[in-house]
């Protein structure tokens, strides 16, 4: 079959289409004919200089074609996405521990779209981020694909949401989606604007998908037992300064949503509260993944460098 590989390189992602085997589930698992795999920021732009390559992609959305020993309740034909090993490709793997439905709204590039956005979005605001109705969520990036992902869960809750981006224009499009106040800003000057908004209260969550040259501001602008998410550094600033007379006086929390050291077993626990909490809006069309441009499957080095020039609004996918 045909499959992408991927290594960080000095200045850009290296992409080489390869002929390899097709891959076979093992226990637990499902393989899947992928039809669409969504980018990922984190995958394609992140990594260390002179890592091995390795299969690209990591969710996707696709027709099941064999499940592994121990696999019930799937059966070979089943639209179904969520994470995978090797999304890039004709044929991926995903543990089914992890595989969700596909609800028959969405597209296959909506299907794809949504998985890893969509539970880490769920993962900040709702399992640590106890967001409800009525309360103010601000969103640094919010142009992004955890961005956007943010902005539409935020509104489904009930909440009112702010949103920072370099580009007047994303502002405008986003309102749409009904961003409540948008702050054309890259830069950490956001607070006053926050405050003027929220009648000096500031906002109950934060998610911070900018990085630590924002963080101090996103510390300021919360309430008094505000919560703030750490998910992304644009800015590749990986450290920032905690004010701890703040952190105590406002009782603050402060949390990270990474998923790199956590079980499989773990995930599966978070995606099963997704499945329960969030996925019913998605069957019943409250939500629906924006998907900013759709790539050939042959386009993907130029999928990347799209991702690379900070164009979209939401979420870029190659089609297979």
């Amino acid at each position: 079959m045909k499959a992408y590989w991927i290594s960080p390189g000095p200045a850009a992602t290296h992409v080489e289409l390869r002929d390899t085997p097709a891959p076979e589930p093992k226990a637990g698992e499902i393989l899947a004919r992928v039809r669409a795999a969504s980018l990922n920021r984190g995958e394609l732009l992140g990594g260390v200089h002179g890592a091995a390559p390795k299969p690209g992609g990591g969710e996707c959305a696709g027709e099941v074609v064999k499940v592994g020993d121990g696999v019930t309740g799937i059966p070979v034909g089943a639209r179904m996405m969520g994470r995978c090993g090797g999304g890039f490709a004709e044929l991926a793997l995903m543990d089914a521990r992890e595989a969700l439905r596909a609800p028959e709204r969405l597209t296959w590039e909506e299907a794809a779209a949504t998985p890893l956005t969509f539970i880490v979005v769920y993962d900040m605001l709702v399992a640590q981020g106890h967001l409800t109705t009525g309360q103010w969520l601000l969103v640094t990036a919010v142009s992004s694909g955890v961005g956007v992902a943010a902005l539409q869960t935020g509104k489904a809750l009930g909440a009112r949401v702010i949103g920072t981006s370099g580009s007047a224009e994303k502002l405008v499009r986003l309102e749409k989606l009904g961003l409540d106040l948008g702050i054309r800003t890259r830069a950490g000057d956001f607070h006053d604007a926050v405050m003027k908004v929220t009648d000096g209260k500031g906002v109950s969550l934060v998610v911070n998908n900018v990085g630590g040259s924002v963080f101090g501001e996103c510390a300021r602008s919360l309430a008094f037992e505000g919560r703030l998410a750490t998910v992304g550094h644009l800015d590749h600033v990986l450290s920032a300064t905690l004010d701890l007379e703040l952190l105590h006086r406002k009782r603050l929390t402060v949390f990270g949503v990474s998923n790199r050291l956590r079980t499989a077993g773990q995930r599966a626990e978070t995606v099963r509260a997704f499945a329960r909490d969030v996925l019913p809006y998605f069957e019943d069309g409250r939500l629906r993944p924006l998907v900013d441009r759709v790539f050939a499957f042959d386009e993907l080095p130029a999928a990347i460098k799209f991702m690379e020039s900070d164009a979209q609004v939401g979420k870029i996918v190659v089609r297979i």
